[in-house]
């Protein structure tokens, strides 16, 4: 193939960055609430890419995160390579500026430290600048938190990393630039004698790609917008990181959101204009089909998605909506995820349940299909197939007080505090179903089930939901009600995505 279509990582990979070490590139994203956090993706050539690991593996402090928090946690990563280490910095809207770094990308990663403490502290960006010996951080203000925003604060940072040298100066106040707003996403850089910020504003769903550059740190910038959306059908393109290949080509990967689908990421060819300033896409507007980057072929790659648990391990594709607890997940000799049934008081509402394994739901029309046998004898006790966002839908068993199993169908509006049903059900006499979703265009999702006559449709379709900044997850739980002692397990065998 001669050329590549955007996007190039089809579901929500939120707030993109990504950096090149020798012939290989690695991209990480937002993972807010989940566990493990700080997605780690390779690529040879900047189209392919596949999941390698995660640099976070628990969230802390481990209490604050033991339940779902699913729009806090690790906002807006910066992902960079120095002093022969990968170095992420990123912000927690409700602690501050935080920092993990390795020798490899695949770790062994420190625990998180604490860089700078505050409300509202998000989006930062080091920078080492080879020329001085000087190290530098930016960070910009979620309001939500702090009451300020559209602004972009500048630090001189210690060389090792851990700590910054002054109280830190605004360094941009995007209320002085007629027109801009929310100003966020800093990616500093140092290029042909400037201090080059990239970052957007304008607003997630509306905005735009600024670029802003300064003979010193800490100004004055000049700005000039560098990527909008034009008479394309590519809303609000914006926030990424800049790469340039071992053959000096420039390119920039960034998000577009999409509804449920989250943020997804396209990747544009870029280049330094005769003025001097960086041109992106088509002159400034986003392509949707573009000639690959001058690179050596590789093989067609996407992360994975299928699984079939191998001695009840889960692939690294899966997170949970919040820090694990033990005994969740049981490894065995055979093949099929064995999931305990936590007893829980909120097991009607599958949004409150930190033992909820998810993945992303992808961006294009698929079927999503697993097999459920319910192993529990417990009366209430319940596992299933899900989508999540601010509503809900899941299609399952559950072991009802006669002893007898069905085959259950429920959801949850966004303003709803608890499930109900969405279709009567039917028995399940062998405790085992087939689960099958059907995620159409604009993610209008058809449930179906079979329990050993073939696929029945059950209930009308559910039109998948995001929750704030994140897009809609599959999920695979199990639970049971409040009580005393082992709940029993359900066990997962067979879970594939395939396009529809």
């Amino acid at each position: 193939m001669t050329t590549y279509t955007n996007p190039v990582l089809n579901a929500d990979w939120s707030d993109p960055d990504v950096v090149r070490v020798g012939d290989d590139f690695y991209l990480t994203a937002s993972s807010f609430g989940r566990a493990p956090g700080l997605p780690l993706l390779h690529s040879r050539d900047l189209v392919d890419w596949t999941l390698v690991g995660h640099a976070l593996e628990r969230l802390e402090p481990e209490e604050r995160f033991a339940s779902p928090r699913h729009d806090c946690g690790v906002w807006a990563p910066s992902l960079r390579h120095h002093d022969d280490r990968f170095w992420i910095f990123w912000g927690d809207p409700d602690q501050g500026i935080f920092q993990v770094n390795a020798p490899e990308i695949r770790g062994p990663w420190t625990r998180p430290h604490l860089v700078k403490e505050g409300k509202g502290l998000i989006d930062p960006c080091p920078l080492w600048d080879d020329e001085s010996g000087e190290a530098y951080l930016v960070h910009a203000w979620a309001k939500s938190r702090s009451g300020i925003k559209n602004r972009l604060t500048g630090h001189r940072m210690h060389p090792d990393g851990l700590s910054l040298l002054d109280a830190g100066k605004v360094i941009v106040d995007g209320d002085r630039i007629p027109g801009w707003f929310t100003l966020e996403g800093p990616k500093l850089y140092r290029h042909d004698g400037w201090f080059w910020i990239l970052a957007p504003a304008g607003g997630v769903e509306t905005g735009w790609q600024g670029a802003l550059r300064s003979r010193g740190f800490f100004g004055p910038y000049e700005e000039r917008i560098v990527l909008e959306q034009r008479d394309t059908d590519v809303n609000g393109p914006h926030q990424g990181g800049w790469v340039r290949t071992p053959g000096g080509a420039d390119w920039f990967l960034h998000f577009q959101q999409r509804g449920a689908y989250g943020r997804v990421v396209h990747l544009q060819p870029m280049r330094w204009g005769a003025d001097g300033w960086p041109v992106i896409g088509d002159d400034g507007a986003p392509v949707a089909v573009h000639p690959r980057p001058d690179l050596p072929a590789q093989p067609s790659a996407a992360p994975a998605t299928d699984d079939d648990f191998p001695g009840g391990r889960f692939g690294r594709q899966w997170q949970w909506t919040a820090n694990p607890g033990a005994g969740w997940a049981t490894q065995h000799s055979g093949d099929g995820l064995r999931l305990a049934c936590v007893r829980s008081g909120d097991a009607h509402d599958l949004r409150r349940l930190p033992q909820v394994l998810t993945q992303r739901l992808p961006g294009t029309p698929c079927v999503v299909e697993v097999e459920l046998r319910l192993d529990s004898t417990e009366s209430g006790a319940r596992a299933g197939l899900a989508v999540l966002g601010d509503a809900f839908g899941w299609i399952g068993l559950e072991r009802g007080s006669d002893g007898g199993v069905r085959l259950v169908h429920r959801f949850a509006e966004a303003v709803a505090d608890r499930e109900r049903d969405a279709s009567p059900g039917c028995p399940a006499p062998q405790g085992r179903a087939r689960l099958r979703i059907e995620a159409a265009a604009g993610a209008r999702c058809r449930f179906l089930y079979d329990v050993g006559a073939g696929l029945v449709p059950s209930g009308p379709v559910f039109a998948a939901t995001p929750w704030r900044w994140v897009g809609a997850l599959l999920g695979l739980f199990a639970a049971a009600p409040e009580g005393p002692g082992h709940a029993g397990a359900a066990t997962f065998t067979h879970f594939r995505i395939s396009a529809q």
